[in-house]
């Protein structure tokens, strides 16, 4: 299977180009490899949440599995820890659990590449703020949005530890890009008269509570990241804001944004059985995680 390029994407360098071969093989082994992964595929989401296990263990971290049982069956979100000299914690969260019937290359085979790509790169450095680095299981329904997720159990359990989050990054469906006209939509009228209509951007979604945040967070990613990207802190009921982990982290008090290529509202395999590792823009990819890097290296 060719790995798609787009001509349209800035060159790559060689980091880059590394960090490229990383997505793909992650993104082929989740969404190619293993396929369809949620609690009626229980081998294959056990079996993603190993590689996800390993794949920490082989960074020369020390991975945990923070478990709870959901219908007489073991949940596993995976976390890693990589300490820092303040205690305050910077999340960077996504679900590898895919929906029914669709192997969740996009959807959120790329959002679990890409915090393994940023874990590994992260192993071996000295940070200020304490990195986490978390898989989270059943993101997808039925439990979509509900305290039987992942998220919201983890959460739960940081809030009533009393966890130090400074800030909770959720990385969600990130891999697929347009440059043709009109392939961008949008939830709600008026913010395609705001927002562009192509979909050729990354976006950064918070709620009102977590503006300040996302402003923060996109003004560092914009100094160093060679892709276009767009910011919105919306409120949380206008459909796709509060669409992934990041709203767990909502109900508990923590402040968190998500990082998207904004999911349904581009792309067009979204939650079906064409959602495969060859439709992603593994070029653009490669860029966002690299400004996602040097935007946490940047987080004080």
């Amino acid at each position: 299977m060719q790995a798609k390029k787009i001509s349209n994407a800035a060159p790559l360098s060689a980091e880059e180009t590394e960090l490229r071969a990383e997505l793909i093989a992650d993104v082929r082994v989740l969404g190619g490899e293993i396929g369809e992964r949620n609690m009626v595929r229980y081998p294959q989401l056990i079996g993603a949440a190993t590689f996800i296990e390993d794949s920490f263990s082989r960074a020369g971290l020390q991975p945990h599995c923070d478990s709870y049982e959901l219908r007489g069956r073991a949940c596993h979100n995976i976390e890693t820890e990589i300490r820092g000299i303040r205690p305050e914690i910077l999340l960077i969260g996504a679900h590898y659990d895919s929906v029914l019937g669709s192997p969740g290359a996009n959807d959120n085979g790329s959002g679990v590449a890409a915090m393994l790509a940023l874990a590994r790169r992260f192993a071996a450095r000295q940070t200020t703020k304490t990195l986490r680095f978390v898989a989270f299981v059943n993101e997808e329904p039925p439990y979509f949005l509900t305290e039987q997720m992942g998220s919201f159990v983890y959460a739960k359990r940081c809030k009533t530890r009393g966890d130090q989050i400074a800030a909770m990054i959720s990385l969600e469906t990130i891999g697929y890009f347009s440059d043709a006209p009109h392939s961008q939509t949008y939830p709600a009228l008026g913010l395609g008269a705001v927002y562009p209509t192509v979909g050729n951007f990354i976006g950064f979604v918070g709620n009102i509570p977590s503006r300040a945040l996302l402003r923060r967070v996109i003004a560092r990613f914009r100094q160093h990241a060679r892709v276009p990207s767009e910011g919105a802190a919306l409120p949380s009921f206008i459909p796709g804001v509060a669409w992934s982990d990041q709203w767990s982290f909502w109900q508990h008090g923590y402040r968190g944004i998500m990082i998207t290529d904004t999911a349904p509202f581009r792309y067009p395999h979204y939650h079906r059985a064409t959602d495969t590792p060859d439709k992603l823009d593994y070029d653009r990819f490669a860029l966002v995680v690299s400004g996602i890097e040097k935007m946490i290296e940047s987080f004080d």
